[in-house]
C-alpha cells in the first residue's frame, strides 16, 4: 500500500473511487476538468492510496483554509475507499497522512462532514479520534437542485 498526493497530471487516477462516493461527477474527463480547472485553483488537493494497481483504491480531497469557527484548519471534502478495497486500512492511512499534513501546516483543527447514512465511515472517524460536533445543513440551488 502506498499513499501519495496526486498532481494535476494524475487526477484521473482518483476517478473510480470518487465516482463511488459522488455518482454525479460525470465522466472521467469532466471530473478531471472540474478538479484541475475549478477546485485546484481554489486550494483543493487530492490524495490517493494504492495497492499494486494504477487505479486508486481510496482517495481524499482536502483543502487548508481559515475561518472564525475553526481557526486554521484542514477540511476533508471527500474521503472514500472503493467497495472492493474496503477493510484493508486505506482510509486510516489517508487520515493519518492528512493529520501529518495538518500538523505540518500548523492547523488548529481537522474537520470533515459525512453523510448521515455512512455508518461504517462514522465508526472509523470516531475510532480515529474525531467527534461529532454539530449538524450540517444544506440546500441545492439552481442547476444543482435538479441533480
Amino acid at each position: 500500500m502506498s499513499i501519495r498526493e496526486l498532481p494535476p497530471a494524475d487526477t484521473q487516477l482518483a476517478y473510480e473511487p470518487m465516482l463511488e462516493l459522488r455518482p454525479n461527477i460525470g465522466t472521467e474527463s469532466e471530473f478531471v476538468a472540474r478538479v484541475n480547472d475549478v477546485q485546484r485553483p481554489a486550494g483543493y488537493r487530492l490524495l490517493a492510496s494504492f495497492d499494486d494497481h494504477d487505479t486508486a483504491a481510496a482517495a481524499a480531497g482536502f483543502h487548508i483554509r481559515d475561518m472564525l469557527a475553526w481557526g486554521h484548519y484542514l477540511y476533508v471534502e471527500d474521503l472514500v475507499t472503493r467497495e472492493s478495497a474496503r477493510r484493508a486500512g486505506h482510509a486510516t492511512r489517508l487520515l493519518d497522512w492528512l493529520r501529518i499534513e495538518a500538523d505540518r501546516n500548523g492547523c488548529d483543527s481537522f474537520q470533515l462532514d459525512s453523510s448521515v447514512h455512512r455508518h461504517e465511515a462514522h465508526r472509523l472517524y470516531l475510532c480515529w479520534g474525531l467527534a461529532i460536533t454539530g449538524h450540517h445543513f444544506g440546500r441545492a440551488w439552481g442547476n444543482a437542485a435538479g441533480r
